[in-house]
């Protein structure tokens, strides 16, 4: 198959899986165009049957912001018209969505060859926060109505579509995924020695965004409570709008000696396998790739109950959820799993079976390549 797949570069979930997916397929052999505003960054090397196709959107006086929408669809139009597509394939609702639609609509009136199917993938925020916004919903629910196929990285995210969009269609369930050649656990001893001071300490990771969602004032509130009974550092991999809340809560929690932020980084394998635990009290996560992540890393994960968390993480079994906010809970789990070799090594054995057996990605792909089959069909 001819597959265009729409994303957007950042480091967010959807970029991620929308690349890692574009790599898989390519690999199977389907020829596959990755459209963005720019190279997406875990697009970092070459791929047989991969090509990047970057939108350019000019700045006019005529219009009072860069009209990425449009040029989008444009750039669509133009690889669809050239390559054939079979299938536009647009992860987030908007932009990609509604730019996906337009370019099918084009394609179709200048009958120019094939009309490609479109494919939506609905990954979170652009339902509970996009969604919800007067000034998008309308236009957030044609565009999911009016795809060819609709998906979701969880049933949680497709329950919360259909009821606050009120949404009639089918939505797919077809969760995120790994590679899991690449994401397991790495000997990194020098790494390891750096953040654990020569095996002194425990490591306790958070990765995201730092977006308001994320609740980094409860990562820190967390583990100013662990710092108190087990001697620990936490290691805060990420950079976004609440970097400064980790400065000021570290100053008023007496912790700032106890916290390493690396900021944003490529790289997150070797640092998960440097870590003894990873926190995620997040608000919201439609699906958790960061937590799938660790799991895959053999680190054990205590994370809020929220969303699509319990779809990945069995409580007790395989990683610990509790209600959101509940510090001291998540403080108690936390130490219990630093201070108990045995429940810390059977956690972290559940936790990465638990992604193989479910989210690696040749379980995942043939899912996708059946949601295709089907639309062409």
């Amino acid at each position: 198959m001819k597959i265009g797949i729409l994303c957007y570069a950042s480091v967010g979930g959807s970029g991620v899986v929308a690349t890692e997916l574009a790599k898989a397929l390519a690999s199977a052999g389907h020829r596959v165009h990755l459209v963005s505003s720019d190279t997406p960054f875990r697009l970092n090397e070459f791929h047989t049957d991969l090509s990047f196709h970057q939108v350019q959107t000019p700045a006019y006086p005529l219009f009072r912001e860069p009209q990425y929408l449009l040029s989008l669809a444009n750039t669509v139009v133009q690889v669809g018209r050239e390559f054939n597509l079979d299938i536009i394939h647009a992860h987030y609702a908007i932009p990609h969505a509604t730019a996906a639609l337009l370019a099918k609509q084009v394609l179709h009136a200048t009958a120019c060859g094939p009309v490609p199917k479109v494919v939506t993938t609905l990954h979170g925020t652009d339902i509970t926060l996009v969604g919800n916004d007067p000034s998008y919903s309308e236009i957030v629910a044609y565009s999911i109505e009016s795809s060819d196929a609709v998906t979701a990285v969880s049933s949680s995210l497709r329950a919360a579509t259909q009821t606050e969009l009120d949404v009639q269609r089918d939505i797919a369930v077809i969760p995120n995924f790994l590679d899991c050649g690449v994401f397991r656990r790495l000997g990194v001893p020098q790494l390891r020695a750096r953040f654990s001071q020569e095996g002194r300490v425990k490591v306790i990771a958070h990765v995201s965004n730092l977006r308001p969602v994320k609740r980094i004032d409860t990562v820190m509130h967390v583990f100013a409570r662990i710092a108190k009974e087990v001697p620990s550092r936490l290691l805060i991999v990420g950079d976004g709008p609440e970097l400064g809340t980790v400065y000021r809560l570290g100053r008023e929690l007496g912790i700032t000696h106890l916290v390493d932020a690396v900021g944003a980084q490529d790289a997150v394998i070797p640092l998960l396998s440097a870590a003894d635990l990873f926190l995620l009290p997040s608000a919201q996560e439609s699906f958790g790739l960061a937590a799938l992540e660790a799991m895959a890393c053999e680190v054990p994960v205590v994370a809020s109950d929220v969303g699509g968390l319990p779809e990945v993480i069995e409580h007790g079994e395989s990683g610990f959820l509790h209600p959101l906010n509940d510090v001291e809970d998540m403080a108690a789990t936390s130490v219990r799993l630093l201070t108990d070799d045995d429940l810390h090594h059977r956690i972290t054995l559940a936790a990465r079976q638990r992604v193989v057996d479910h989210f690696c990605v040749d379980r995942v792909l043939p899912m996708y390549e059946d949601c295709y089959e089907r639309v062409l069909s």
